[in-house]
């Protein structure tokens, strides 16, 4: 009796751990760059990439991420290791969710640094790229050596990981591997998106088909421009073929009242790409922007709304590239309100559909047991719940898609409950990407 009580617990157990399904070659390496992203110190301070870069909040860290991390979270370090409390500033990084970066050099810590918020890392397959070499971190310079995004996690290890502010290898931590780096590269290239968009859409909003109209428009948003569909990469027709990543100085340093300004601690103006800097800073794709605020280099803006709603201002329309794009189009940006929302939401639908793209994608690759290098497979419904949170939260946040909420709701209870029952969730995942398909269908046709 008591083998057979044995054998029934463990068939009861097993399908909450189900054996992932073989890689295929081309997916050992990604998977390998997994491990190594969430996994490996590096011999350091106790920080991963994913410290900072959790999967979990879109690759990105926020206050409220941060406020959810328990205390002795190695994010946290320079508040517990004396050696290490000038590694960040924990106040800011707490209430504004900046870190410190010593982009110009380590040799004046106490004066030379700048605070910048974290990058996310989707869709860097498409938005890295530049004729002049790659543009990583947020002012295209965040990689040592070649700035390449395979170099970029060595510069991360030397600045982040690593035991005292000596920053000495093999000392304070170890440098990665040419094998670990490949791994890494392959890894964040898989994430996210791996194409562009095509747009104009067809979108079911009238607010946000007005938006889109809008962020197309010659004469109003201009916004394609430097977002060429909506991405991070320069129009082909303005900038010539090709034309890859762009950097600008577009005035963000000058904004008045910015957040950690009015903190009162010490933050030295950052100058963006090179040393001394130009001030100018990479364009970021903004299909992912509605869900991985707040917004701009020094995370000086809120909400997606309130980071439109920048281009219409002084600090815009004066800075070198307001003035580029003026005297290249006869005005600057000038959006009534009822403009910039219409914008917002056309920047919230498009982060919602590629929400939902992901969900469907995690959702079907379980139930089909396909390999996914660059996830768990284990965890991939509950990856798929955090992506239909967010397109919850964008969606709702902007008053949009009251009937894709709802299914999208009704898609987060039933993975909910395949979680649960495990051995036959299969039909219920089935059921969960059938709602995220409705759900898509309300916002696009």
């Amino acid at each position: 009796m008591k083998a057979i009580v044995i054998s029934l617990f463990a068939v009861i157990l097993l399908p909450a751990c189900i054996p992932p399904p073989a890689p295929v070659p081309k997916d050992e390496l990604v998977a390998k760059g997994r491990a190594i992203f969430f996994e490996e110190t590096f011999n350091g301070n106790g920080r991963t990439c994913g410290s900072c870069h959790p999967a979990e909040n879109n690759f990105t860290i926020d206050p409220a991420f941060i406020a959810r991390l328990a205390d002795d979270d190695p994010l946290f370090v320079a508040e517990f290791n004396p050696a290490l409390k000038d590694l960040e500033n924990p106040k800011l990084m707490r209430e504004f969710g900046l870190i410190i970066e010593n982009l110009d050099g380590f040799d004046d810590l106490k004066n030379k640094f700048n605070q910048r918020g974290v990058p996310h890392t989707l869709a860097l397959r498409t938005s890295v790229e530049n004729p002049a070499g790659p543009r990583t971190g947020w002012s295209g310079d965040g990689a040592p050596g070649d700035g390449s995004l395979r170099s970029f996690a060595t510069g991360a290890v030397i600045q982040h990981f690593t035991k005292t502010l000596d920053r000495i290898a093999g000392v304070d931590f170890r440098l990665p591997t040419a094998e670990e780096l490949d791994a890494m590269e392959a890894f964040q290239l898989s994430l996210g998106r791996q194409e562009e968009l095509k747009l104009p859409l067809p979108l079911k909003s009238v607010v946000s088909a007005r938006g889109q109209e809008i962020f197309n428009s010659p004469a109003l948003g201009k916004c394609f421009a430097c977002h060429f569909n909506a991405g991070a990469n320069g129009d082909p027709n303005i900038f010539g073929p090709n034309p890859g990543n762009l950097s600008f100085n577009t005035g963000v340093e000058d904004l008045p009242d910015q957040p950690a300004d009015l903190s009162g601690e010490l933050m030295p103006p950052d100058d963006g790409f090179d040393t001394p800097g130009n001030g100018e800073f990479n364009t970021p794709s903004l299909v992912e922007s509605a869900d991985t605020g707040p917004f701009f280099h020094n995370n000086a803006v809120e909400t997606i709304e309130g980071a439109v709603a920048f281009y219409n201002g002084d600090s815009f329309n004066n800075s070198p590239a307001g003035q580029l794009l003026a005297g290249a189009t006869g005005s600057g940006i000038n959006l009534d309100a009822t403009q910039t929302v219409a914008v917002a939401a056309f920047l919230r639908d498009i982060n919602a559909l590629e929400n939902i793209r992901q969900s469907i994608e995690l959702l079907d690759s379980y139930v089909t047991r396909e390999f996914l290098g660059n996830e768990d497979f284990n965890q991939l419904p509950q990856r798929a719940i955090h992506e239909t949170d967010d397109s919850i939260m964008v969606l709702a946040g902007g008053g949009l898609h009251p009937g894709a909420v709802a299914h999208l709701k009704e898609s987060r209870r039933l993975i909910k409950k395949a979680i649960k029952k495990h051995s036959s969730s299969t039909g219920l995942l089935e059921e969960a990407i059938s709602e995220q398909k409705m759900a898509r269908a309300e916002i696009i046709e």
